[in-house]
């Protein structure tokens, strides 16, 4: 049963210490930083009562308070690497009761997608609910209870699960109600998402060509000018999928060989 009264917040994790792309978050995109649109596309979402970026203490991010304080953007900062402690310490701080992940290097997120992701959270009573199935990389949005999220803090110890928060509640079914929204087929090769250089020049082809027509272009505009422009899929198709969460589960393996 849904709870009309919960507090959804969307935590928008950005750093700029990316080391495959250092300062991604704030690379222009057709005159506004990449976290820009970010930003304007989850305030677009109909089901989220309050935006926070958050952002890391170290010096680097320093760049990224100062973007949110010009913007009248909410900004919490803690660790860097514990990424499950920087949300756990936002949600509390802004008493969230639910929670939407949203990454900064999503710069084509879709509010219409998040919209029925929350929905589905809420109506299913999960503990954990996110977009699943073939999608493309770069739509990511996966919606925790607060509660979910203070027990996986309480408890995770893997890198793994620190650095990407949620791992460890969509790793234990048996202790949390977890679900997805199934929504696209076939369409998982696709990537919208911005780690590597290759990304960008995607990106960048990307908004040239829609966002001069349409401010909030949505998914379905991206698969039509795929599909008029097949082409542009070869710039950065050729880059491995969630490589980042691969390389921390090799780090936990290599931590636990030697340990």
């Amino acid at each position: 049963m849904i709870n009309t009264n919960a507090k959804v917040v969307a935590i928008i994790q950005a750093r700029m210490s990316s080391s495959r792309l250092t300062g991604k978050v704030l690379l222009p995109l057709q005159g506004k930083p990449v976290l820009a649109h970010v930003v304007e596309r989850i305030n677009a979402c109909q089901t989220v009562d309050q935006i926070i970026v958050a952002t890391s203490e170290d010096q680097s991010d320093d760049v990224i308070q100062h973007w949110c304080e010009q913007a009248a953007c909410l900004v919490y900062r803690g660790s860097l690497h514990d990424v499950l402690d920087r949300y756990y310490q936002t949600a509390l701080a802004h008493r969230a009761d639910v929670i939407v992940r949203i990454t900064a290097d999503c710069p084509v997120i879709d509010p219409t997608i998040v919209d029925e992701v929350v929905k589905g959270f809420l109506y299913g009573g999960y503990d954990f609910y996110g977009l699943a199935g073939e999608f493309p990389d770069g739509l990511d949005c996966t919606v925790f209870a607060f509660t979910a999220l203070q027990r996986a803090w309480q408890e995770a110890t893997l890198a793994s699960d620190r650095e990407h928060v949620g791992p460890y509640i969509e790793k234990h079914p048996e202790l949390f109600k977890n679900g997805g929204l199934q929504k696209f087929i076939g369409l998982s090769l696709h990537r919208w998402t911005l780690d590597e250089p290759d990304d960008y020049t995607f990106l960048q082809a990307v908004f040239a060509r829609l966002y001069e027509y349409k401010d909030l272009f949505l998914a379905t505009d991206i698969l039509t000018l795929l599909a008029n422009e097949p082409h542009l899929m070869t710039i950065n198709n050729h880059i491995v999928r969630n490589a980042g969460y691969l390389k921390s589960l090799m780090e936990d393996k290599h931590e636990y060989l030697h340990a």
